[in-house]
């Protein structure tokens, strides 16, 4: 009789799919199942490997099974893709699933727990957040301007704007019903700024009672935003065998479309963590604009970078290395030290 080794487990919000496969990847079960039916199938298997995409509800699914004594294997999705053979349906994509997870090349995702799931969910709150200011910031502008009201970009120059909405003269130049719509979104404005400065002192407070957390904010360009959010949302720097593949994995890596021997190198890949990414980059932009503005250490790859690359090209460039210190740092357990600059 064939023994399952692997199991490929298509998983959704009611109906799941569990593809069974042999050591040699001959088929042994496949069959559907339930939400409420999941849990008692596994446990009446053999300890396996159970691999999932890493998608939506992976991570809760994987600590699951992991409880029962199985090892979780989630895989990204689009090294899954290629395994479809043909059309698309549960049992396919479990069987998929099933055979990329027995391929030796194969990459994993590192199942996370709970407490660094919480931790991460600050950090999309607060993008929420801010995207829901920013869609009412261009709402209050955009319908101000078809009454000849204009302000200068940014969230600064919105109190200007709540100044004038106050101003009994100014505001009389407004229809009477346009008036109390501008002014709730103006409350509605200043509500969320609450919540974002809300936010801001809980991540300040994490990053300033975690080691970590402190010992990368000595890197200039990293404030606590930035470092908490790589410890909540990145994998153990142990899952990375150089810097390298860190920033490759943050999408801070050049595209490759080479053949025949000859390299092409094109722009950043924006696979992987697209969070982080964000952060190292704005980090990387206000340190290229510190030294337009003061002066790059002389003879510093900084100071070389700008005297012939466009200053986007080298935001990108110092996220990518600042990437690599981020999982130096980690790795050694060390705090940064500015390089030395050759004498000229």
């Amino acid at each position: 009789m064939l023994e399952v080794s692997t199991v490929g487990l298509d998983i959704a919000k009611s109906v799941f799919h569990a593809h069974g496969a042999d050591e040699r990847g001959a088929t042994v079960f496949s069959r559907k199942l339930t939400r409420g039916k999941l849990l008692e199938f596994f446990a009446g298997q053999p300890r396996c490997v159970v691999a999932l995409e890493a998608c939506g509800g992976a991570h809760h699914w994987a600590r699951e099974l992991q409880a029962m004594g199985h090892e979780v294997r989630l895989i990204p999705p689009a090294y899954v893709k290629p395994f479809v053979k043909r059309h698309k349906n549960d049992a396919i994509d479990a069987e998929a699933i099933c055979e990329a997870a027995q391929r030796p090349g194969m990459r994993f995702v590192a199942v996370k727990c709970e407490e660094q799931q919480a931790a991460g969910l600050v950090f999309r709150t607060r993008d929420l957040v801010v995207r829901q200011r920013t869609q009412l910031i261009n709402a209050i502008r955009g319908h101000l301007t078809e009454y000849g009201w204009v302000a200068p970009r940014g969230t600064a120059h919105m109190t200007l704007l709540a100044d004038m909405l106050d101003d009994e003269e100014m505001a009389s130049t407004l229809p009477a019903a346009a008036l109390p719509m501008f002014r709730l979104m103006v409350d509605l404005l200043a509500e969320l700024d609450k919540r974002v400065a809300t936010l801001d002192r809980e991540i300040a407070r994490r990053a300033k009672e975690d080691e970590a957390a402190r010992r990368l904010m000595t890197i200039p360009g990293i404030g606590p935003i930035a470092a908490t959010a790589i410890l909540a949302l990145a994998p153990p720097v142990e899952t990375f065998r150089k810097s390298r593949d860190f920033a490759a994995w943050l999408g801070l890596a050049p595209r490759q479309h080479s053949t025949g021997g000859k390299q092409r190198l094109g722009s950043i890949s924006k696979m992987g963590e697209r969070t982080i990414r964000r952060l190292l980059i704005i980090g990387g932009s206000s340190v290229v604009r510190q030294a337009c503005r003061h002066g790059a250490p002389a003879g510093s790859w900084l100071e070389r970078m700008l005297a012939r690359k466009p200053r986007m090209l080298v935001s990108v460039a110092l996220a990518n290395k600042m990437a690599r210190m981020v999982w130096a740092l980690l790795t050694r357990e060390e705090d940064y030290r500015a390089p030395a600059v050759a004498a000229a």
